[in-house]
């Protein structure tokens, strides 16, 4: 595990470090906030620990700006200010931990390696697109070569499903319970209903028919 250590107190610092060195982990120690940003930039950590009340940039703000900069590496805040505000600022702030001094190393040490085990958030997608159809999942809107095509919200809900599917076949089953909520067959033709209104705004105007 690759840890950055942006602490400002000399002895703290030492003591973390030698500890996870001696776990077999590696570090890098800064010791004020514009040093521990510029590390923090390279993306090379597995996690990042930061003392809030530091020298040169504080660690909220530090942390809002390794945010800004799309760094997801994740960050455990280790700061004397305990009160529940300071912990909430700390989270909202960016980090996705905080632990409060004096602190016991074990614990440091089983919150970093838990951190460190979360799988990289992925950024989520906001336009699909399959062929000449696209659809922005944020306005919802549904365009086919250019031309906007005007779909209900359960319509939509279908295409996207169908399109976030395609290339795949997907079952009566699978479209009642993702897009229908419907954990049981209603016995109606609900479905076929709403392919039918799709298959008349999405196929029927094009050459390419999209959806099989």
């Amino acid at each position: 595990m690759r840890v950055l250590v942006v602490e400002d107190d000399g002895e703290t610092a030492e003591y973390i470090c030698t500890s996870l060195k001696a776990l077999g982990h590696v570090t890098k120690h800064a010791s004020d906030g514009k040093q521990g940003f510029l590390d923090a930039l390279d993306n090379d950590f597995d996690v990042i620990v930061v003392d809030r009340m530091l020298p040169g940039l504080d660690g909220l703000t530090l942390v809002k700006s390794v945010r800004g900069a799309n760094v997801d590496t994740p960050i455990l805040f280790l700061s004397a200010l305990g009160g529940l505000n300071d912990r909430v600022n700390g989270l909202e702030a960016g980090a996705d931990d905080y632990l409060v001094k004096p602190f016991a190393f074990s614990e440091l040490s089983a919150r970093l390696t838990a951190l460190a085990r979360r799988p990289p958030m992925q950024a989520e997608e906001t336009r699909l697109q399959v062929a000449d159809l696209e659809i922005d999942l944020i306005r919802h809107t549904v365009c086919r070569s250019g031309q906007e095509i005007a779909v209900q919200p359960r319509e939509f809900r279908l295409l996207s499903y169908l399109m976030k599917n395609a290339e795949r076949v997907v079952t009566r089953t699978m479209l009642l319970e993702s897009v229908w909520d419907f954990h049981f067959d209603p016995n109606t033709n609900v479905v076929e209903t709403h392919i039918s209104r799709l298959r008349n705004k999405i196929d029927k105007p094009f050459e390419q028919p999209l959806i099989h």
